[in-house]
């Protein structure tokens, strides 16, 4: 029974760290027909734990590499501005196609950013056991792969938290850039500050989100309309 407590260990970090890797499969998905839906999120999320399991074996070379955390913030605001462009857009009564290719690279895309946080700490416990290693994190992944279901329900019954997740992506984003490899800061602020900074950068990349993909198609149809 030594391989109980890291197993639940693996599993543990998994699951508390993920929580925001769950948003992004319920934001990527949802807009899918439903049988679509359940294919792209499984295919997503086991080709996630097959990146989880690769960086997890490289995963101190990673995160040493400098800049890297700051690239992945960056790649991840991009995808949070980007998953807004069919929210927008639908609620111009544009109906903006996401296709089950576009669903999967962005949920892959996505987890493989946002694992950078917690991989280090799966390594560590799994301590170079990899069938423990490959057990906690199927396991683990099929409890956020089911939480990404039920939260793509929600949004397609709840619209704005479509919103709140593409908030929850960019706060994420934001924290990665903004912090070293041991979640030191990059920047000589305290927290707060730090805080404040996120909080800017997710209402900049929301607001941004709403200009490009709403408010300035709109100017332009109004701008064709009066011309005719």
């Amino acid at each position: 029974m030594d391989w109980a407590a890291p197993l639940f260990s693996i599993i543990v970090i998994n699951v508390v760290l993920s929580g925001d890797n769950a948003v992004v499969i319920g934001l990527a998905a949802h807009r899918l027909p439903a049988q679509q839906r359940r294919a792209a999120i499984v295919l997503g999320g086991a080709g996630a734990v097959v990146l989880r399991l690769v960086l997890t074996a490289v995963a101190t070379l990673l995160l040493l590499v400098p800049g890297l955390r700051q690239v992945g913030g960056a790649l991840l605001l991009l995808i949070a501005f980007r998953l807004l462009k069919v929210e927008e857009e639908s609620e111009e009564g544009v109906k903006q196609a996401v296709t089950f290719r576009d669903a999967i690279i962005t949920i892959l895309l996505a987890d493989l950013i946002m694992s950078l946080d917690n991989i280090l700490g799966v390594a560590a416990v799994a301590n170079g056991n990899v069938p423990l290693l490959v057990i906690g994190l199927t396991f683990s992944m099929a409890i956020v792969i089911f939480g990404g279901g039920v939260i793509a329900g929600l949004m397609d019954r709840i619209e704005w938290l479509t919103y709140v997740g593409a908030a929850a992506i960019a706060w994420t984003a934001a924290e990665m850039a903004l912090r070293g490899a041991e979640g030191e800061a990059i920047l000589p602020l305290p927290d707060l500050a730090l805080s404040s900074l996120a909080a800017i950068t997710t209402v900049v990349t929301l607001g941004l989100a709403h200009y490009f993909h709403r408010h300035r198609p709109r100017r332009r149809a109004m701008a064709e309309e009066r011309r005719r």
